[in-house]
Formats: structure tokens, C-alpha cells, sequence
């Protein structure tokens, strides 16, 4: 069975979408799943999310990291903003199993830009090594053996109104939450 079971024990900010759209978003990959034949499991909905910033492995990550990661993450002003995801594609991941997301160009600008502020911050407040350009901006779906190519799909979006530090082991625990304003 192919499933993200090799996922580690990692903490990452993230911009999650909200319930209705989470929901959504699995009912697309359910359908994606059977029309592709992918044996992949799906991420629950709960699980759905665009990272932003990975901190560190749990197990090495000091609570001072921690700390000043919400420091800095309390520094960021952005008023909220919608993100839209327009395709779906493979990336090639481990051999075995490639990530199958959703992406999106012009409707992630927005997204783009607030990565780009609370970059800045985390820069301001020690956290450079955490912090790097490297940013495709996405939302897994399920892990597969088969690597497809990229396909249109009807655009999903949301109003990305916060953004969180999750502890993923065994599922997600938001460790702090912050809501954009201007």
C-alpha cells in the first residue's frame, strides 16, 4: 500500500484552508484518485494544507526555536487573501512515491508575497537557516507509485484568513495560529 506513512515528525507554518474548501478539495481527490487509478491514500482533510516554512525535525527542534518562530510569526501584518489552484500534477518525490498535488500560478501571488514577509521576519528574529527562495506552492493530495503528468482542473480557492505552526506525526496539531490583518 502506498500512503505518506515516511512522512517524519516535523514542525512547519502553514496556510490551511478552511473546512467547506478542505472538504472540497478531498471530494476532488476522491474523484482524481479513481479516475487516475492511484492506490495512494488520500490526505485527510484535516491534513490539507500549503507549507510554508519547514522549522526542523520534532525529535532536534529546540523550544527556543519554537519560541522565536512565534515571535516572528506574531511580527507579520498582511491583510487577508485568497490563493487559487487551478491543475493538478506529480511531483517526482522518492522513487515510489510521488506527491500528487494541486497547483496554481496567477491565483498564488498573494501567497507568494506573504511567504516572502514572513520570511523577512523570521530572518529579523534568528531563524535564517529555516528560512530559503525555494517555493512552489502546493497542496498534496495522496502519494502514489505513478507519476502523472499535469492536467486543468475547475480552479479551488480560498480566503487564506490565518496561518498556523503544525506538529505533523500521526496527524496534525496546531501549535500556535495567527489571523492576518492589515
Amino acid at each position: 500500500m502506498v500512503g505518506n506513512d515516511f512522512m517524519p515528525d516535523s514542525v512547519f507554518f502553514a496556510a490551511v484552508p478552511d473546512s467547506d474548501t478542505a472538504a472540497r478539495i478531498y471530494r476532488l481527490a476522491e474523484i482524481l484518485k479513481r479516475a487516475r487509478e492511484f492506490e495512494g491514500e488520500i490526505i485527510g482533510p484535516e491534513r490539507l494544507h500549503v507549507t510554508l516554512f519547514f522549522l526542523d525535525r520534532w525529535r532536534g527542534l529546540r523550544e527556543h526555536i519554537v519560541r522565536t518562530a512565534c515571535e516572528a510569526a506574531a511580527e507579520v501584518r498582511m491583510k487577508p487573501f485568497e490563493v487559487s489552484f487551478d491543475r493538478t500534477s506529480s511531483f517526482r518525490g522518492r522513487t515510489g512515491s510521488h506527491p500528487f498535488v494541486l497547483l496554481g500560478d496567477n491565483g498564488l501571488s498573494r501567497l507568494r508575497s506573504f511567504r516572502q514577509t514572513l520570511g523577512a521576519a523570521m530572518m529579523r528574529n534568528s531563524l535564517r537557516r529555516q528560512v530559503n527562495a525555494n517555493f512552489t506552492p502546493h497542496v498534496t493530495l495522496l502519494y502514489d507509485t505513478r507519476n502523472v503528468e499535469e492536467q486543468p482542473i475547475e480552479p479551488i480557492f480560498w480566503t487564506v484568513n490565518e496561518f498556523v505552526l503544525i506538529h505533523s506525526m500521526h496527524g496534525h496539531a496546531h501549535l500556535a495560529r495567527w489571523p492576518l490583518r492589515g
